[in-house]
């Protein structure tokens, strides 16, 4: 197992947060990216970025935009700053922009040793204190960990059935079984190794650390941490933030 000492002249590690920001959202009917799409007054990312900025350990957060992107700094006006950083070098996948946000952190002064909390900028409803909780629970883990949820749903694999229906292949037994979400928190020196490997099969950050044989430790959070995928999850997510007001 990769261990990983305090720090220079023995600091402690900081924490750092990388928001990949450079997809399009074509699964949410929004006609524009979707995190720029208006919830409860602002863009959605708008919302995303204001929870990590109420975490008092995260150093920065770094945004990882697409080289076209011309909407973020009058989405998130003032965002830029000693706890704001912009890197438009977002690449076509979401490893591509997390590997790209690794290197804008590392020029930036990250050390291997710091850690690096990856977060989905749609999951506009994730909370402070469950941001603490994960950084509480992972600050002295060798490997780091994700927020996650138990999956309480009976739960069914499928077949096609044709022209976009499906029916029931098996029931797929549910213990044990946890449905992933962010942030995800990995040592910057670990994770940077992990995406520059083969990615067949990585669909999130913590999948990339295990397929170096490393097992990430699940923290629990709420359904509330939902991802904004689907049209329908806009209006949830907006009924969500207006009723926090």
């Amino acid at each position: 197992m990769t261990s990983f000492p305090i720090g220079p002249a023995g600091l402690q590690p900081r924490c750092f947060a990388l928001v990949p920001a450079a997809g399009v959202g074509s699964r949410s009917g929004a006609g524009q990216p979707k995190q720029y799409v208006p919830l409860a007054g602002q863009a959605l990312i708008a919302h995303t970025l204001a929870a990590l900025a109420a975490v008092p350990r995260i150093e920065a957060t770094l945004v990882v935009l697409s080289p076209e992107d011309d909407q973020f700094e009058s989405a998130v006006p003032g965002f830029a700053g000693e706890r704001g950083w912009i890197a438009r070098s977002g690449g076509a996948t979401r490893a591509d922009s997390v590997a790209a946000g690794l290197q804008a952190l590392r020029e930036r002064g990250v050390q291997a040793h710091d850690w690096v909390l990856v977060h989905d900028a749609a999951r506009c409803l994730v909370r402070a204190e469950w941001i603490d909780a994960l950084i509480d629970a992972c600050a002295d883990d060798e490997v780091g960990g994700l927020l996650a949820l138990p999956v309480a749903d009976t739960l069914k694999d499928a077949v096609s059935a044709g022209e976009g229906g499906a029916r029931v292949a098996a029931t797929v037994d549910r213990r044990g079984k946890w449905a992933a979400q962010t942030p995800q928190m990995f040592r910057l020196g670990l994770l940077a190794p992990a995406l520059a490997g083969p990615l067949d099969g990585i669909t999130d950050e913590a999948s990339a650390i295990e397929a170096l044989g490393h097992a990430p430790r699940l923290v629990e959070a709420s359904m509330e941490n939902f991802k904004v995928t689907y049209p329908a999850d806009f209006a949830l997510a907006e009924r969500l933030l207006r009723s926090r007001a």
